[in-house]
C-alpha cells in the first residue's frame, strides 16, 4: 500500500478539528500527523509526541536548515509550527494514511509537496456570520481575538479554490459524512481522482 495524505484546512471555527477527530474514529487506516511547535505546553493536559512535538526555537530552526519540514510557519515572532517529513514517513511505514489538521497556508504547501498523494480538503463555514456566532459561542476568546480570527478567516476563504475539494460545514453530521466519503474514495483509489 502506498501511503497517502489527507489535509484538512479551514478558518478557525469552521469545524475541521471536530471532523478530523470523527474521521479518526470511523476510518482505522488513518493516523494523525502530529505537528511540531515551539510554544510551551498548555497546563498538564498536553503531552509531547501526542498533542505536538514540543521543541525549542533553536532546534526548530536547525530542522528548517536541514530541510526536515514539509511545511512550517512562524505564526508570530518566536512561535513556529510545522509538519515534519519524518512524521509522515512514520505513519506511512506503519502502513497507514496520514491525516492532518493544518492552517490554509500549510495545507497548500503540503499539497504542493506531495501532489497526487495528497487530498487537500477545505472546510468552509456556511457564512462569515455563522463563523462569528460559532467563535462567540465557544466563549474561549476575547472580543479582540474573535475580531482578529474573523479578519484572518475572510482572507483564508479566498484560497478555497486552490484546494481539491470543499466541504461546507452547515450541519456537522452531513459535513462529516461527506468528508468520510471523500477520504474513503481517495485512499482506495490508485490516483487522485474522486
Amino acid at each position: 500500500m502506498q501511503g497517502k495524505i489527507i489535509v484538512f484546512s479551514a478558518p478557525s471555527g469552521a469545524g475541521k478539528t471536530t471532523i478530523v477527530h470523527r474521521l479518526m474514529d470511523r476510518i482505522p487506516e488513518l493516523s494523525f500527523s502530529i505537528s511540531a511547535c515551539t510554544r510551551d505546553r498548555r497546563g498538564r493536559t498536553e503531552a509531547n509526541g501526542k498533542d505536538y512535538h514540543f521543541i525549542s526555537v533553536t532546534e526548530f530552526q536547525e530542522k528548517i536548515r536541514h530541510d526536515e519540514f514539509v511545511e512550517w510557519e512562524e505564526v508570530y515572532e518566536g512561535a513556529f509550527y510545522g509538519t515534519l517529513k519524518s512524521e509522515i514517513e512514520r505513519i506511512w511505514s506503519a502502513g497507514r494514511h496520514a491525516i492532518l489538521d493544518v492552517d490554509v497556508k500549510g495545507g497548500l504547501s503540503i499539497k504542493e509537496f506531495y501532489k497526487d498523494r495528497a487530498l487537500a480538503i477545505f472546510v468552509k463555514p456556511p457564512s462569515v456570520e455563522v463563523l462569528e456566532a460559532r467563535l462567540r459561542g465557544r466563549a474561549t476568546d476575547s472580543a479582540a481575538s474573535i475580531s482578529s480570527r474573523l479578519y484572518k478567516a475572510e482572507f483564508e476563504l479566498t484560497f478555497e479554490d486552490r484546494f481539491d475539494v470543499t466541504v461546507v460545514n452547515d450541519d456537522l453530521d452531513e459535513a462529516t459524512n461527506e468528508a468520510e466519503r471523500l477520504v474513503r474514495s481517495f485512499i482506495t483509489s490508485s490516483s487522485d481522482v474522486l
